[in-house]
């Protein structure tokens, strides 16, 4: 055995162990999982189909979106036109359209130009006495965009929150315009899910009283304890989890996110990104107080009991603000989604909706396990049966190739469904049909005359590419399923493309590996094939 085998074959049985070990802990119960610290957290996740639960496909109402754009720019126009003193009559919004109403000839050249400064409206009509403008289509996909970031970040927030929502959940987006939410638990209380789906966000604005490392130093700070109606709270690290500062506020709000209308990326004449936000008229009237009330201090901005920013107010603020910081682009973008998060600013519609009880679901896993199990052992059988010693390396293979297949599904905590199982019953057979490949080939290259160990050569090389085009073909259906289909679609695909790679791994690979170990490169007179 020469040392560059050696280390492959070191290599092929440490990943083996590795993602055995992974495979193994998903027949550990999660208790005792989350107690030891010998086995991972999480692992393999059971679909509705398999332990029951909510399965709901939530609409978008994308065109109030659209609307609130155009309330949006009324205001920023109807505030530009009044700085520059151009005559107005009025901004209206109107079957999706913003128009502005004038009688001075001399206003309309001065509106077309404030219009164009904003890169974001197309004219769509002129009267003499009135312009009027929509949304341009680059403005429009980027408002749907923005939008389904926000109603995924709130459902997400108000639904898989191990606190106050229900954990394990998933949340994702389906299409343009809708949003998929899977509630696992066969006795999961409907109407509570659906009270969170109504349920409002957590955004909060505090003025800092004092701050520290730690909550522990800041803590040690008062002795005699915090005053009643005191807390405090911790901004962590979006990454790490760990704690960055403890801010001591307190507990009754200055201001929540309910006056808040809205909120999104900006730069400084540096080109700097800041979040810049708007308050509703009473909000601003309110925060104009605060901040006036509360010059060079700290305003902690709160979602969900973390803090997401405590930015020093240089200013008094009204209804617009500005949050700068050291922010990246895309941390100034999730921090705007974020202000954004605290409620819903378009309306939100459940289409679809379907309940699986847990006996269903058990049943699922029971009939899928059992023809997984026959599946397998009729394999074995045939291939043992007809390649004799050849077949054994088959089905030792064949079995590498699930422990494989679970244990990377179980690192990327994918999500087993029924399809999923079927998914994995199609990967026996075809794990099986790569070594059919490549023993027939063997087989056709001794009855050419040649010797087993040439024969065994001849026949993965020529095998190999046949085995890869038929398996690549398969892939790429797989990635087709996975990205246009919905869920049930989607759990067949992960698991029937995972089982692909590790097919055709264990095929070229662990079974060469077997025919290296014996007859490897000592002369015999037949091959048991």
């Amino acid at each position: 055995m020469n040392r560059t085998f050696r280390w492959r074959l070191t290599s092929v049985i440490g990943l083996i162990l590795i993602l055995g070990y992974l495979a193994a802990a998903n027949f550990v119960p999660k208790a005792e999982r989350l107690e030891s610290p010998l086995w991972p957290d999480e692992g393999l996740r059971l679909g509705l189909d398999l332990q029951g639960g909510i399965h709901w496909v939530v609409g978008v109402d994308l065109k109030a979106a659209d609307q609130h754009e155009l309330e949006f720019m009324r205001a920023a126009l109807e505030t530009d036109a009044e700085a520059k003193n151009i005559a107005v009559e009025g901004f209206y919004v109107r079957d999706g359209e913003l128009v502005a109403e004038f009688r001075d000839p001399a206003a309309e050249t001065a509106l077309r130009e404030l219009a164009e400064d904003t890169n974001v409206l197309d004219e769509t009509q002129a009267s003499g006495t009135s312009l009027h403008w929509q949304l341009s289509r680059d403005r429009r996909q980027t408002i749907k965009e923005q939008t389904m970031a926000q109603v995924l970040e709130v459902l997400r927030r108000r639904i898989d929150d191990p606190v106050r929502g229900i954990p394990d959940s998933v949340v994702t987006r389906q299409g343009d315009d809708r949003v998929l939410v899977e509630i696992p638990g066969g006795q999961i209380d409907r109407a509570r899910a659906r009270a969170l789906l109504r349920s409002t966000g957590f955004l909060e604005f505090k003025i800092v009283i004092d701050e520290g490392p730690s909550e522990e130093i800041l803590r040690a700070s008062y002795p005699g304890g915090l005053e009643e109606g005191q807390e405090i709270v911790l901004e962590k690290d979006r990454e790490t989890d760990q704690v960055l500062t403890a801010y001591l506020v307190r507990e009754e709000a200055d201001i929540t996110g309910d006056y808040l209308d809205d909120a999104r990326v900006g730069f400084d004449p540096q080109q700097r990104p800041l979040v810049n936000f708007v308050f509703s008229p009473d909000g601003g009237l309110r925060f104009r107080d605060i901040t006036r009330d509360n010059l060079k201090k700290k305003l902690a901005i709160i979602l969900d009991d973390n803090v997401y920013s405590a930015p020093v107010i240089q200013g008094q603020i009204s209804t617009r603000g500005q949050i700068s910081g050291r922010f990246s682009s895309q941390e100034a973008a999730d921090l705007a989604v974020v202000l954004r998060a605290g409620s819903l600013s378009v309306p939100v519609v459940i289409e679809e909706e379907r309940s699986v009880g847990p006996a269903l679901g058990q049943d699922s896993i029971d009939q899928g396990t059992r023809a997984a199990a026959l599946g397998m052992l009729l394999t074995l059988g045939f291939a043992i049966g007809y390649y004799r010693l050849s077949g054994g390396y088959a089905a030792f293979a064949l079995l590498v190739n699930l422990v494989l297949l679970v244990g990377l599904m179980s690192a990327f905590e994918a999500t087993l469904t029924l399809p999923g199982i079927a998914g994995l019953v199609l990967t026996i057979g075809m794990a099986v049909d790569a070594n059919v490949i490549i023993f027939e080939r063997i087989r056709e290259e001794l009855r050419d005359g040649r010797s087993p160990r040439a024969a065994i050569s001849a026949g993965f090389k020529k095998a190999t590419w046949t085995v890869l085009d038929a398996n690549i073909t398969t892939l790429i259906t797989a990635i087709i399923l996975f990205e246009f289909g919905t869920g049930p679609i989607k759990g067949f695909a992960v698991t029937l493309s995972v089982g692909i790679i590790t097919s055709v791994f264990s095929a070229l690979v662990v079974t060469r590996m077997l025919f290296h170990l014996h007859p490897g490169l000592k002369p015999v007179e037949r091959l048991s094939i």
